[in-house]
């Protein structure tokens, strides 16, 4: 990859810009922290904030010591790709780190205890010990939800429960609870599974306390005030449609006129309810269950609606790799057992289910995000308000996208204005997220722009909205 291109991505969980070398500590964290989570890109020799280039001293030397710095710093080894990169007159390192096969890493200074890190949005975090316990069963490819629970018995898991869930698609004799992973051999014993207990135990919250959904709609936009709550304590099988269920009698009904017959009203949900029952489902079946103190939520807000269950994506995963279609299980035994009551067809459909419900309903697309220990997704049940461009800054940007890199000179010219408009407008543009500026410093004549990557859906500024003024408009 080309350094511009990886100057216009912003920073995030593959990404970090360093200005230099010297912070050892924090430099491994990020290092470790990539290794354990979806790997990354760390570019030394760019400030973070402004992107500028100031390149390295010395980088043949600065390449060798930071080589034995991260050989020395981590345990297990990490063994990144380390490149000196050329910019104009001076040149940058940057560290590819991948995926590693030998998860949890840590900090040798720290010690496996304390020293694990991962990376949550553009931040490291400290693995607390249901995470590092996490990393190590994805490395050894085992799955939380199969582990026996020895000090339990085969009549903990309720067969009517189950019998009653699979009813009208097949019968579940005894023999079936081993087949479907609920039950399994320990000892010469059979006892139950993790998937047993959550799914179909008869005393599930004694032994998963936080296995149960917190619901409430909230007045505004924030949590100042409820108007609503409830607590589900169900089968997660039944707990789809009674969360569901809540979030339909929290939200009112739209109606618009049938385009076919303009005497006939339609009456649609707020949210496409295929896209929140998707998301709900996703929740449960791919939630971090071995994760204590917070159980699954779903918040009803006036502008939109927010479902998060326990855990952060599998290692390997980002929301972009998501959004892609990738898809990796983490309860192997819980996601075959929704797919037998044909809750599902195909994994990894989901995101794509739920981002074709909402833009058929006129919605924005679902937004995705990793929190401190959870995951989120938020449906908006309104189009976010215009960004303000006019018609002059979409044509800057189609430009960009047609020739990236111009100057400002070569974007005055094109749009027929003056160097210092023009300079005012991409500033603009700059700081909305729509374009980057690269550069060696704000008085660089060689600086230029590209649009950006991760920028929003522009569009014209709608009629009546004031427009940004020109010094020679």
């Amino acid at each position: 990859m080309r350094l511009v291109d990886i100057l216009t991505r912003p920073e995030g969980k593959t990404l970090e810009f360093k200005r230099d070398a010297s912070g050892h500590v924090a430099l491994l964290r990020t290092v470790c922290a990539f290794a354990n989570t979806a790997g990354g890109t760390l570019v030394i020799g760019v400030t973070d904030g402004t992107r500028t280039v100031v390149g390295v001293g010395d980088p043949l030397l600065e390449e060798e010591r930071l080589a034995n710095l991260i050989s020395d710093g981590i345990a297990p080894r990490v063994l990144p790709d380390i490149e000196i990169v050329p910019w104009r007159e001076a040149s940058v390192l940057v560290v590819r780190v991948y995926p590693g096969a030998s998860r949890p890493y840590h900090l040798r200074a720290q010690g496996p205890g304390e020293g694990v890190y991962v990376r949550v949005g553009s931040t490291n975090r400290v693995a607390d010990s249901q995470l590092v316990a996490e990393l190590g069963r994805y490395a050894r490819n085992e799955s939380y939800d199969e582990q026996l629970l020895p000090d339990l018995g085969e009549r903990d898991v309720d067969i009517d429960a189950v019998r009653a869930a699979f009813e009208g698609r097949r019968a579940i004799r005894p023999a079936d609870l081993a087949s479907l992973r609920l039950v399994g051999e320990c000892q010469g014993r059979t006892v139950p599974t993790v998937a047993g207990i959550l799914l179909f135990g008869r005393d599930r919250e004694r032994h998963f306390p936080d296995a149960w959904m917190q619901l409430a709609r909230f007045k505004g936009t924030t949590r100042a005030r409820f108007v609503d709550m409830a607590e589900l304590h169900s089968r997660p099988d039944v707990l789809v449609d009674e969360a569901v269920a809540f979030v339909k009698r929290s939200t009112p009904m739209r109606v618009a006129i049938d385009a076919a017959d303009s005497t006939r009203r339609v009456e649609t949900w707020q949210y496409p309810m295929a896209a929140v029952r998707e998301a709900i489902l996703n929740a449960i079946v791919h939630a971090d269950y071995s994760q204590i103190g917070g159980a699954f939520k779903v918040a009803v807000f006036d502008d939109r609606l927010e479902i998060e269950n326990p855990g952060l994506l599998l290692p390997g995963v980002t929301i972009e790799s998501m959004l892609d279609g990738a898809s990796r299980v983490r309860n192997r035994a819980i996601a075959r057992v929704f797919r037998e009551l044909g809750a599902v067809e195909h994994w990894g459909t989901g995101v794509r289910l739920m981002r074709d419900a909402c833009s058929a309903a006129g919605l924005p697309a679902p937004e995705f995000e990793e929190l401190a220990g959870r995951f989120r997704v938020t449906l908006r049940c309104e189009r976010g308000p215009s960004t303000g461009l006019d018609s002059l800054d979409v044509e800057l940007l189609e430009l960009l996208d047609a020739q990236p890199g111009l100057s400002t000179a070569a974007l005055a010219a094109r749009i027929n204005r003056s160097t210092r408009a023009t300079r005012t407008r991409l500033r603009t543009l700059v700081d909305l997220g729509f374009a980057v500026d690269l550069g060696s410093g704000p008085n660089d004549p060689q600086r230029r722009y590209y649009a950006s990557e991760e920028r929003a859906q522009y569009r014209p500024r709608r009629e009546g909205a004031p427009a940004p003024v020109d010094d020679d408009a």
